[in-house]
Formats: C-alpha cells, structure tokens, sequence
C-alpha cells in the first residue's frame, strides 16, 4: 500500500487534468467535474488494488478472528477461575500457578502482571505511532485513544483472576514480539516482503 502511493498521487495528477480538459469541453460544473474526478480515481485505485494483491481491507481481516477469539477464551477463562463451569476445574487453576501467581483463580496482589500488560500495550501502539511520517488527525485520535485504553487496562487486569492477566500478557507480548520482528530488514528480505520508503536499516 505505501509502495502504491507514489503511482496513485501521480495518476490522480493525471486525472485531474483529464477531468478538467473533458470538463470544459461538455460545460461541466465544478461540482460535476469533482465527482467525475473522484468516480474515477476510486476505479484506478481499486484496479491497483487487485493488480497488486494489496486491498486495505485484507489488514483488518485478521483483527475480526482476533478479537471475538480473545474475548471468547477471556470468558472460558473467568469460568473456569470462578467454577462456573467445573469445581475441580476450579481446583486445578486454583493450584496451577507458577513464581508469584501460583493461585491463578485470584487476581494479581502484586500488579506485575497488570503492569507489564499495560507497559507491553503501551510499546505495541508507540511502535506503530513511530512508524507514521505524516500522521493525520484521525490517527492522532486513534493512537491517544489506544495509549489510554493501554493505560485503563492495568486496573482492569488487577481486578480480575490471574488466569485472564496471564492470557492478556501472553497475547500482547505476542503482538510486541510479531511487531518487532516484522521491523528486522533481515527477516523483512527472507520474507521478500518489498522495501518501503518507512524501512529503516537500523529500526530498534
């Protein structure tokens, strides 16, 4: 998609003038000439799209799977802490801890797993945020939304069994690791995964 940039700016330059010559042959109103204008630049732009396999849409198919599954195990998660489902369930998680959270059917007395699940979601959006050059004021909005939401899931995390944290951490950390790996120009090359203007030789 950013590759594809330079090629839509310099086709829509085009267009433009196309529209403008066109307009003024048929009396078209500015109006007119800008849907004609946009009509058209939607087509080009689709077209690119298909060309090269890159359709903004595919990006967000994964976070559709993500999320309900995240909720989903979150939910068979607290059941299963709670007992809701089967006291020796219960019994199991209550004993099936590690280090400091060895009752993961409680929350986390000491907050470090709230902390760090917060701290490791705080990271994933910097990351992001440091990878736009012109940030546009709806991402500005989005990436302040998602620092807070971050920083509101700390208290969340400590309120609830230690099992849910556990996961949550597991998940984000998991994001943390799949982001910074996708950074490495190394495993960007094995991927033959096509140098953008954003890459950076030294991206840590």
């Amino acid at each position: 998609l950013e590759n594809l940039q330079p090629e839509i700016k310099k086709l829509a330059e085009r267009l433009r003038y196309e529209v403008s010559v066109r307009g003024k042959q048929l009396g078209w109103s500015e109006k007119v000439a800008r849907f004609h204008f946009k009509k058209n630049l939607r087509r080009i732009v689709t077209e690119l799209y298909v060309r090269d396999n890159c359709h903004p849409f595919r990006a967000t198919l994964l976070v559709w799977v993500q999320i309900p599954m995240w909720v989903c195990v979150s939910l068979a998660l607290r059941n299963c802490s709670v007992g809701a489902t089967d006291s020796e369930v219960q019994e199991e998680f209550s004993a099936g801890g590690t280090l400091w959270f060895t009752d993961l059917t409680a929350p986390d007395s000491t907050w470090i797993l709230p902390v760090s699940l917060g701290l490791v979601n705080l990271l994933i959006v910097e990351i992001f945020a440091s990878q736009k050059t012109q940030v546009s004021r709806f991402q500005k909005l989005a990436t302040n939304f998602f620092r807070v939401v971050s920083v509101i899931m700390i208290p969340v995390a400590a309120t609830v069994p230690s099992s849910m944290a556990l996961y949550w951490l597991s998940s984000s950390f998991m994001g943390l690791s799949h982001n910074l790996l996708l950074r490495s120009p190394t495993f960007r090359r094995l991927c033959c995964i096509p140098k953008t203007k954003s890459d950076s030789d030294t991206p840590y």
